[in-house]
């Protein structure tokens, strides 16, 4: 069987989660302590980071958006990357922004501050990061909606692997009750029609020891 090596809260783990979910595989996931830096897990991931798949054939891929690729080339009935080079040249571009600028600016700033510091050793919560969280969120979901407005979807067309690169990180950040949908009624839509579709299911179910998600995580209509 096909296995995710994953932490629940990891926005780059859900990415995985939801592209391998939208593509019908099947997978189990195990959840790895990385902070305990597991010498069988450091030994196929040397940055000791999740998410790792591990293929029932033994393969081993690294890093959601190496897995993400793999995912798309291996397995195409369903393509998350686009259909055309434009279309795939924009999936890329946003799919690096979320993970990259939104992981930054945002989610590490509020979901690693605020829940992952002191599991991994590195001291308290950063007030000044947790407030620059929080600003930087305003412009980043008035982004999203922007381009809810103007597409279908974020990149085009088609929901594909940018939809699922931004929801990642807005789910993780939902769960903890850190995004103010007021900010942008677009972004707050575009964000219900992914949350309904079976794929998101799964994380909707996910809760984490000692933290209680707010009421709406789970409400399909918000």
């Amino acid at each position: 069987m096909r296995i995710l090596f994953h932490l629940p809260l990891s926005p780059f783990a859900r990415k995985v989660r939801l592209a391998l979910a939208e593509k019908r595989l099947p997978f189990d996931l195990r959840v790895e302590r990385v902070w305990e830096r597991r010498e069988e897990f450091m030994a196929v991931n040397p940055a000791g980071t999740v998410p790792v798949l591990q293929e029932a054939n033994g393969l081993f891929i690294a890093d959601s958006y190496a897995i993400c690729e793999y995912l798309d080339e291996a397995y195409p009935d369903t393509p998350l990357l686009g259909r055309t080079l434009g279309e795939r040249a924009e999936v890329r571009r946003l799919v690096a922004w979320f993970d990259q600028k939104f992981y930054t600016e945002v989610t590490r700033n509020l979901v690693f501050e605020k829940q992952m510091k002191r599991v991994l050793g590195r001291g308290n919560p950063d007030a000044t990061a947790i407030r620059a969280g929080y600003a930087n969120l305003k412009p980043h979901l008035e982004y999203i909606g922007w381009l809810a407005e103007t597409r279908a979807w974020l990149a085009g067309p088609q929901m594909g692997l940018a939809d699922l690169a931004a929801a990642a990180q807005l789910s993780a950040l939902d769960y903890i009750g850190d995004v103010d949908w007021s900010i942008s009624d677009a972004a707050k839509d575009w964000y219900a029609r992914v949350k309904s579709r079976p794929s998101f299911r799964p994380l909707l179910g996910d809760r984490v020891t000692g933290v209680v998600p707010p009421p709406h995580y789970d409400d399909l209509d918000f």
